[in-house]
Formats: structure tokens, C-alpha cells, sequence
């Protein structure tokens, strides 16, 4: 392989990061990229797919009953760094079985209605439709800690009423959005999906 084309690959592959970014702003002009299904353009936005599905995956799973009571835990010493290890696993777990079983679903659901648009693609427009949930790990995540503490683990504590609904409110708005990009993904892919590759990766 030439440098010329390692150099193009690592250029591709950075402007597909930022695109995780763009697609909060401009949508229809990432998720037209995705209705380039062959493997080069989907090999460059695999990085990009990785860093959305966990993140979006940790910011879920921080949401769950489990988390909100860890520090009732007698058998286990948590600390912060415990606690953000077991939270980017388990985000990585769930992340990763959303990402592949929403992507059959929605590849199944296109298919009903004759969309070209493979698996692949289904996965990833998935992936860059979760980058608001992405997005809400480092806006609404910080802020809760830093309003809330070690209490925001801890079952009784502080993080109730109206400043803790304020924060679920939030959040929720952050999967609608992440909802309204989906079906955006949905509409520019799979009506005009030109798929060019049988491969999946």
C-alpha cells in the first residue's frame, strides 16, 4: 500500500469523525455519504461508528435502575474511576447489541418496503443517529455529576424532585433528537440507496 493511499485512508477516516459531529447540524448531508455502501467509504467510517456506539451506549446504560443504586453495594468499594470503568464496559456491551440487533430490525423494516439499502448501512445510519445520546454523555452527564455528586449512585441521595426531572427532561430530549435523525437517516438512505457491496462489516 502507498503512502499516498494510507495518507487518503487516514484523511478519510478523520473526516468521518467529524462528521459524527456534522450530523447534529446538517444530517441530510452525513447520511447521504452512507448511501455509499462500498467497503472503502464504510471502512472509513468505521472509527466513527465505534466512538458513537460507545458513547451513546455509556450514556444509556448510566440511566438504568442498576447504576442509580451502586453504591448500596456492601461487597464492593466504588469509587469514581470503578465506577466510570464499569459504566464504558457495560455502555460498550449494551452499545454493541443495540447497534447490531436495532440495525437488523431497521434493515428488516426497510426491506419490507423494497429499500435497497443493506445491512451495513442500516447499522450505520443507527450509529450517527445516536450522536445526540453521544452528545448528552458529555453535556448532560458532567453537569448532573456536578450538581449531584456521588449521589447520583446512590439510591436516597440528593438527585430527586424538580431539579433531578429537569435533567431527565433533558435527556429525553436528546433521544428525540436522536429519534428525528434517524428517521432523516431512514428517508435519505434506504429511498435512495445505490448499494455497491455485498460485504458487511
Amino acid at each position: 500500500m502507498s503512502a499516498e493511499h494510507t495518507e487518503s485512508d487516514v484523511s478519510e477516516e478523520r473526516a468521518w469523525l467529524l462528521r459524527a459531529v456534522l450530523v447534529l447540524v446538517s444530517p441530510r448531508l452525513v447520511f447521504g455519504g452512507i448511501r455509499d455502501d462500498s467497503n472503502h467509504s464504510a471502512h472509513a467510517r468505521s472509527e466513527a461508528v465505534l466512538a458513537l456506539v460507545l458513547l451513546a451506549g455509556t450514556a444509556s446504560i448510566l440511566w438504568t435502575p442498576a447504576y442509580s443504586h451502586l453504591l448500596r453495594d456492601r461487597f464492593v468499594s466504588w469509587d469514581g474511576l470503578l465506577i466510570a470503568v464499569l459504566a464504558f464496559i457495560g455502555g460498550a456491551i449494551y452499545g454493541t447489541a443495540v447497534y447490531w440487533a436495532g440495525g437488523l430490525l431497521l434493515h428488516a423494516g426497510g426491506a419490507l418496503f423494497r429499500s435497497r439499502a443493506s445491512y451495513r448501512q442500516a447499522r450505520h445510519v443507527l450509529a450517527f443517529s445516536a450522536a445526540p445520546v453521544a452528545l448528552s454523555l458529555v453535556l448532560v452527564w458532567p453537569l448532573r455529576l456536578a450538581v449531584y455528586g456521588e449521589d447520583v449512585f446512590r439510591s436516597g441521595g440528593s438527585d430527586h424532585g424538580a431539579g433531578n426531572s429537569a435533567f431527565v427532561a433533558l435527556e429525553a430530549a436528546f433521544v428525540v433528537w436522536a429519534l428525528v435523525l434517524l428517521v432523516i437517516g431512514v428517508r435519505v438512505v434506504f429511498a435512495k440507496s445505490s448499494s455497491s457491496s455485498g460485504g458487511i462489516s
